[in-house]
């Protein structure tokens, strides 16, 4: 095997910190996997990664190793792309990951203006509640839509920002009746997704702020479920206007509580990709036409 290859399997298993994993990724054996870096460290005449029966994990020199081995690799993807451009065989695969906030609302049409840009581009989608549930070597780009965004080791940039309100369907509301104060929540049935800051809601009026201990008749992880809830008429929600801008237009949704602000209304959208010494011109110039097309549009 030669050395490159065996610096491609080193890098992946650092990259999952498992051997099986990597073998599984790379469509090898694990004996494969395992002969290849013995040999890499024979090699170079040093331990890259502990081994122990429990876990796997890389030693300083493995640490300094592995970031080295992922600017040579990136260094080389980026040639291979260029000859491949060149060659006229332009088919790229984007992995993108996305919040189910983000996926339900803008990313259907940014997709879809990029592919008519680029069509030969294709798109591997992840979407998830919350980003403790993918790795960065699940995805090239990462969407989220949060209020705060978590520390995080990704490139982070801001996109455009969107707004929470309270809203209900006109059936509910004409069985169940409007509230017009925040303190009359606490009669109705209250849809509550996960992302919401806590278990209570504040608002601000003329008078002060005003908490609202939420009791949700329903708690998911999806804002895309709440939003069909509502809809259906199960009760009051808390949601992004990104996510319900057609229903609010259309009047399917509407909003409650005009005479009290929300605190803590605004959420943002953000791009995440990794920070990488040399990074794929496919997924540069889709960072960039993102970028580019909400600036335009904010």
């Amino acid at each position: 095997m030669s050395q490159l290859a065996s610096i491609r399997i080193f890098a992946k298993v650092a990259e999952r910190l498992n051997f099986a994993e990597a073998a599984k990724y790379m469509g090898v054996s694990a004996s494969v996997v395992t002969r290849s870096v013995a040999k890499l460290e024979q090699r170079l005449g040093v331990r890259l990664i502990n081994r122990t029966t429990r876990r796997v994990s890389l030693t300083d020199t493995g640490q300094l190793y592995y970031k080295r081995c992922v600017e040579l690799i990136g260094l080389l993807d980026v040639m291979d792309e260029f000859v491949t451009s060149a060659s006229n065989e332009p088919a790229k695969l984007l992995k993108i990951a996305a919040s189910s906030a983000y996926a339900n609302s803008d990313l259907p049409e940014v997709l879809a203006a990029y592919r008519q840009r680029e069509p030969h581009t294709s798109f591997e989608l992840t979407v998830f509640e919350d980003m403790t549930d993918i790795t960065v070597a699940d995805f090239d780009v990462c969407f989220s839509a949060e209020r705060r965004l978590r520390d995080s080791s990704l490139i982070c940039r801001a996109l455009a920002q969107a707004r929470d309100v309270i809203v209900a369907s006109p059936d509910y509301l004409c069985r169940r009746g409007t509230p017009h104060t925040p303190a009359e929540l606490a009669a109705h049935d209250i849809l509550l997704a996960s992302d919401a800051p806590s278990r209570y809601w504040e608002f601000r009026s003329t008078s002060g702020t005003h908490r609202v201990v939420v009791r949700p008749a329903l708690n998911t992880q999806s804002p895309a479920l709440i939003k069909r809830a509502v809809l259906v008429g199960l009760g009051i929600a808390r949601l992004s206007t990104s996510l319900i801008q057609e229903e609010l237009d259309s009047g399917m949704l509407k909003i409650l509580l005009h005479d009290a602000e929300l605190c803590g209304d605004e959420r943002t959208f953000w791009i995440l990709y990794p920070g990488q010494l040399y990074m794929a011109t496919a997924v540069r110039g889709f960072i960039d036409f993102v970028v580019d097309r909400y600036r335009k549009n904010n």
